[in-house]
């Protein structure tokens, strides 16, 4: 087992967070919630999929959690014509030396920034699912690492069908969480009118975070304790997806380990070294609606994946702190400050 000074760790991870927080928070007005998955995401070693209507900052919130890294950076626009080769990389000859040689393609970043990635062919798509899951993308029999930190944010618009392609299950389901920004408040929006009227808010924006710092968060976050308790209860969530009436396909394992890790993750933003209930079920719509097909009956209902995921949360009971008949926990278990019902 690893082991580490967790109150050094989770201090730097917190110091550090907020930097990037405010920084991305000074481009996107009135959504806290909405930087702080982010963050999440990027903790877990996940991948976003920032899905909402034209014009409410789905590209802005991208670039503005890239720019306040300083890291590598690629954008790749996602159109009809893009090509597989576009993305990964092409061998191209070179007479001089007679033999072929690799040209990387825009996945080769830490930050890729995926904007409106529906609108490409499935084909083209589909060159992302090995650099997504593995890191690494394969070309003519060799096999080429992806940088560290890695994390895919990709944008697309879910009213607007016309031209675009239905992301596949595959691609959903490598997608650690989606989130929806919104419409701003009419004092965010008057707020953002005032300061970003003149200029483009993302002029300014300086790094105010290293790689290389956010790979040791990464690794304090993957030594965030897990009680048994805990575990056992995003799989029970998980599995209730696979035999709800509403739903004819259910989470994969791998939404199992994404929420696990994402728990993890939101716990060490919370300044915690150990996960608790309240992780998970903050984090299960985001996590796990996206991977859910409705039934067709379902659809006709008006039945949402959302709305399927927070009625397994009511109906999955909820693992309690302490032991039976007044025993004392085991050790495995962290338990919570006083005053949490856990």
């Amino acid at each position: 087992m690893t082991t580490y000074d967790d109150r050094a760790s989770l201090t730097d991870l917190t110091t550090t967070v907020e930097r990037v927080r405010r920084s991305v928070e000074g481009v996107i007005e009135g959504k806290p919630e909405v930087v702080r998955m982010s963050l999440t995401v990027l903790l877990a070693e996940g991948h976003l999929l920032i899905e909402d209507v034209p014009g409410v900052g789905k590209t802005m919130l991208a670039k503005a959690l890239a720019r306040s890294i300083d890291c590598s950076v690629r954008r790749i626009q996602f159109t009809p014509d893009l090509l597989p080769s576009d993305i990964t990389g092409v061998s191209v000859y070179d007479q001089q030396r007679g033999e072929f040689e690799f040209k990387p393609g825009a996945v080769f970043a830490q930050i890729v920034i995926g904007d409106e990635i529906n609108r490409a062919s499935p084909k083209t798509q589909s060159a992302l699912l090995e650099s997504m899951e593995e890191h690494q993308v394969s070309m003519d029999g060799h096999t080429y690492e992806l940088p560290s930190p890695f994390m895919v944010v990709a944008t697309q618009n879910p009213v607007e069908m016309e031209g675009t392609y239905p992301l596949p299950e595959a691609q959903r389901d490598r997608f650690m969480a989606r989130v929806s920004i919104g419409y701003p408040s009419p004092e965010a929006e008057l707020q953002m009118l005032d300061v970003h009227g003149g200029v483009s808010p993302l002029d300014d924006l300086q790094p105010v975070a290293h790689a290389h710092e956010i790979l040791k968060l990464i690794d304090a976050v993957r030594a965030v304790h897990v009680a048994e308790a805990v575990r056992r209860y995003a799989v029970d969530l998980v599995a209730a997806t696979r035999r709800h009436p509403d739903l004819r396909l259910g989470a994969s394992p791998r939404a199992t380990l994404h929420l696990l890790r994402a728990a993890k993750a939101s716990a060490a933003l919370a300044g915690r070294e150990y996960a608790l209930p309240d992780d998970v079920q903050q984090l299960a719509v985001a996590v796990l609606a996206h991977r859910l097909l409705p039934t067709a009956q379902a659809q006709l209902n008006r039945r949402t994946a959302e709305q399927v995921v927070l009625d397994i949360l009511q109906r999955t009971p909820v693992p309690q702190a302490g032991s039976p008949a007044g025993r004392t926990a085991p050790p495995a278990y962290r338990q919570p400050p006083a005053g949490r019902g856990y």
